[in-house]
């Protein structure tokens, strides 16, 4: 696998790359300029308006796709002209303080709402992937409201009230409702109509046409802001409503290609899929498409980690609603599997970044569930879902691959809380052979951390004797002959492991063992000579102290 490769890749992004729009690949459509009408339309300019109208918004940051950019302008300038509101006679000129009645005061206080100017944003980047809402980049410029356009994941977020505008993308509705006609000749079979969020505007037209062709178990579902639903962020029919694996009855027809974390949710949930294409270079033709082998690949990726010692935890978002607390479980299932996890913030992932950090051995991204899914063929080190690491984390008796996958974190929160209680019955005292609650061996509990049984790496095609490096030593009292006060690294012998106090310490057996180069200086030792001459020319005194208006000399304590 190419993650399994011992030198790392160069740490620059290609020219090529600089440029790159890692959207969902609905984005490759060419852009062309519109018109002022076309704008008016795609850009949703009257539905918009009403609504930073009915939520009294004076400060609204407008998010652009890449890709949407060129647009910017023009949508910029016909929401200012709309929002501009023309003053008329003021009805609170003609009245005084004692005369203005609650109702009135309430009048007043909304005429002066509307007449206060509105000031637009536009955000020209953005901090994550486009689908998400950059409540970050708003927050900068103190906006009440983002207006998202074009495709989005519908995250849940934290902070700022979002305003969708999908864009609306052209369609060919006759080609559509021909090759679903051509592909269920059965009248009664249970099909899901679903679209990209950019088409779905054409789905109640779709859906009146095929109706009248005769179709009578057609469920077209709504957009809802849900990504944990069984059609992520979709309504569902009601049989489905009631018992979710009914949805393995019905076949999906999906206008526009799926990105490939909804295409290997729904891979194992419904019982085909099949896709209209909508990019230029495709033949606008059905496509029966299948996520077998790509999930066959992420199992053979998150097995490959099992060893992994060290983790690294991407954050690639601070805007989706509960990152924290899916964060607070992968660092508490790496730290309960007796590995090591470091937290880091990023921006948008790329193999520059993550190869800064030798170390690691695998990495987990938390964001949306979109852009969690990162294929790590091009990366030193394989990306994980927090999904995949709780099977990584699982021993092989307990890991059972059944085809599921998870893309959304809330549904591993929601499983959690479900089963609150019975995790933590299972956390109270427990007795398993010889060993005791805190997962020590009760005979031979002095043992060094190499006697426990290796594990076989599937990258190396090796054993791997340190596995587990935050494995916790039983409290012993320390006699006058060891070594050193708590808190300092030690070297036990060769074959042991650097240790902070009882804990190991990897990085610090990596910055002992590993590492050619360990910082500036350190290459190299400077040995003072403190003899002091007859003159105290060679020795060694203390210098000046305090602030540079005014120094002082440590003996004479006077100012220089």
């Amino acid at each position: 696998m190419a993650h399994a490769s011992r030198v790392a890749p160069v740490l620059s992004t290609p020219a090529g790359h600089i440029f790159e729009d890692d959207a969902h690949r609905t984005a490759d459509i060419p852009h062309q300029l519109h018109s002022p009408e076309a704008i008016h339309l795609r850009y949703e300019i009257d539905r918009t308006v009403a609504e930073i109208k009915r939520g009294g918004w004076k400060r609204v940051a407008l998010q652009f796709p890449d890709r949407m950019l060129p647009d910017a302008p023009a949508v910029f300038e016909a929401l200012s002209q709309h929002l501009a509101v023309e003053k008329g006679p003021s009805e609170s000129n003609s009245m005084s303080l004692e005369q203005t009645s609650p109702h009135a005061m309430e009048k007043l206080q909304s005429i002066t709402n509307h007449q206060s100017p509105k000031k637009l944003f536009i955000l020209a980047d953005t901090s994550y992937g486009a689908c998400c809402v950059d409540e970050i980049a708003a927050e900068h410029v103190d906006a009440d409201v983002v207006v998202h356009y074009g495709r989005a994941c519908l995250s849940p977020t934290v902070r700022l009230p979002v305003i969708h505008v999908f864009t609306r993308q052209s369609l060919a509705v006759d080609r559509v409702i021909e090759s679903f006609k051509s592909l269920f000749p059965d009248r009664n079979q249970a099909v899901i109509l679903m679209a990209d969020v950019t088409f779905a505007s054409h789905l109640p037209h779709i859906d009146t046409a095929l109706k009248t062709e005769g179709y009578t178990s057609v469920f077209t579902p709504d957009i809802v802001h849900s990504p944990s639903s069984p059609l992520p962020n979709r309504t569902v029919p009601e049989n489905v409503l009631r018992d979710p694996t009914k949805l393995s009855e019905w076949r999906l027809f999906h206008i526009s290609d799926p990105p490939e974390s909804l295409l290997l949710t729904l891979t194992s949930r419904v019982s085909s899929i099949h896709v209209f294409p909508t990019t230029p270079a495709k033949a606008a033709t059905v496509v029966d498409v299948t996520a077998a082998v790509a999930l066959r690949r992420r199992y053979a990726l998150l097995t490959s980690v099992t060893t992994v010692p060290i983790f690294g935890i991407l954050i690639n978002t601070l805007s989706v609603k509960n990152y924290l607390h899916i964060l607070e479980h992968v660092k508490s299932c790496i730290s309960a599997s007796g590995r090591k996890s470091y937290t880091f913030v990023v921006g948008k992932v790329n193999a520059a970044k993550v190869a800064n950090f030798s170390e690691i051995g695998a990495w987990v991204v938390i964001g949306c569930w979109e852009s969690s899914l990162i294929d790590s063929k091009d990366f030193w080190k394989p990306i994980l879902t927090p999904f995949e690491l709780e099977l990584a984390l699982a021993g092989d008796d307990k890991r059972i691959w059944t085809g599921k996958w998870v893309s959304d974190f809330q549904t591993i929160l929601n499983g959690i809380e479900r089963h609150s209680i019975d995790q933590s019955t299972s956390n109270h005292n427990t007795y398993d052979g010889d060993t005791t609650t805190n997962g020590h061996s009760i005979e031979g509990s002095d043992s060094e951390p190499e006697s426990a049984p290796p594990e076989f790496d599937l990258r190396t095609g090796r054993y791997m004797p340190h596995s587990r490096p935050m494995q916790v030593r039983p409290k012993i009292e320390r006699g006058e002959n060891q070594s050193g006060p708590n808190g300092q690294v030690a070297r036990r012998s060769r074959s042991d492991i650097a240790r902070i106090g009882d804990i190991a310490s990897p990085g610090a057996e990596f910055l002992r063992s590993s590492r050619s180069w360990k910082g500036l200086g350190s290459d190299f030792q400077i040995e003072y000579d403190h003899a002091k001459d007859e003159n105290n020319s060679t020795g060694m005194e203390e210098g000046l102290s305090g602030s540079a208006r005014g120094y002082i000399r440590a003996q004479s304590q006077t100012k220089a």
